[in-house]
């Protein structure tokens, strides 16, 4: 009731100048922070090494479970009172990795599936279908959640749109073994392994695989449209470094380098920026172009790591 009544003074006070709106960012990656790893705020584990206090078998599920309750209530308000006028949208964002089977093998195929429907589906099933997915259902049992068939009806449908932050690749592997253990947790409960690609997590002016990201990557968008995928939009985040949740000012996201050694925290273009830019106003580039834009570039001197 108090997140639907912070809502509408959001819906009245900004809706006229907000088309999209975005009840809850990643709830699937809080959940599994906050509740399951005790990592971030408000530091819930069943580790006493990490935490005080907690359940990580249950409340990161509860937790989930409660936010799309949350979230079909506030858009069912949206819906009811605001969007006819306002003509805006409402919707969920999920955290997502790109995924990959670790090895050929049908085990690790079926594991990536498996994963994805943990940390993806475990959001966009019951916004879409009403319901859990079935492997989660089985793999968690008791301890997941169920919704009544009012609830799945609320929520059900209850998303304009599905908003899907990836990060990076991770590769998947199946480990079964882990259903075995005294005391499970959402890793356990996925029965996967992940691994991920070593990447530098300062990076320079001259970011030339942030542009070869955003060229492939945007790249894909478009392939995936023209083959049919209801794609109706794509950010690039962020603009800026900003701080990070889990790495502070250590990961460098941003479009414009943050110069925090500087009393007026001055900002540079990377490469990226320029790229983006050009890609803003309508050029189609090329590899080549692109290769081209890297070896034209000339970034600001001053004396750091970003030089």
């Amino acid at each position: 009731k108090d997140f639907t009544a912070y809502a509408d003074v959001c819906f009245r006070q900004f809706g006229d100048r907000v088309s999209y709106w975005t009840t809850v960012n990643e709830p699937n990656a809080f959940a599994n922070l906050g509740y399951d790893y005790g990592i971030a705020p408000p530091q819930r584990c069943s580790s006493i090494n990490h935490c005080s206090r907690g359940n990580s078998s249950t409340e990161p599920y509860i937790t989930v479970h409660h936010v799309l309750l949350a979230h079909a209530s506030v858009a069912r308000l949206y819906r009811k009172k605001y969007q006819d006028k306002q003509r805006g949208y409402i919707g969920v964002n999920i955290f997502a990795f790109g995924l990959l089977p670790l090895t050929n093998s049908t085990e690790d195929a079926i594991a990536t599936q498996r994963y994805y429907d943990f940390l993806i589906g475990w959001m966009a099933n019951p916004l879409v279908y009403g319901d859990y997915p079935k492997i989660m259902k089985q793999n968690v049992g008791s301890r997941l959640p169920a919704f009544s068939d009012r609830e799945s009806k609320q929520v059900k449908g209850s998303a304009d749109f599905l908003g899907v932050i990836n990060y990076y690749i991770v590769y998947v592997k199946d480990n079964p073994s882990s259903l075995n253990k005294k005391l499970r947790d959402w890793n356990a409960d996925s029965a996967t392994e992940i691994f991920c690609q070593n990447t530098p997590r300062r990076s320079s002016l001259k970011d030339i695989s942030r542009v070869k990201y955003l060229h492939a990557y945007i790249g894909s968008v478009l392939d995936a449209v023209r083959n049919g995928s209801n794609i109706r939009g794509y950010f690039m985040w962020s603009f800026l470094d900003v701080f990070e949740l889990m790495d502070g000012y250590e990961s460098s996201y941003g479009l414009y380098y943050v110069d925090r050694d500087d009393p007026d925290l001055k900002r540079y273009p990377k490469l990226s920026a320029h790229w983006y830019s050009q890609f803003l106003k309508g050029r189609s580039l090329s590899s080549d172009e692109d290769f081209a834009l890297e070896k034209n570039f000339s970034g600001p001197s001053y004396g750091h790591d970003y030089q």
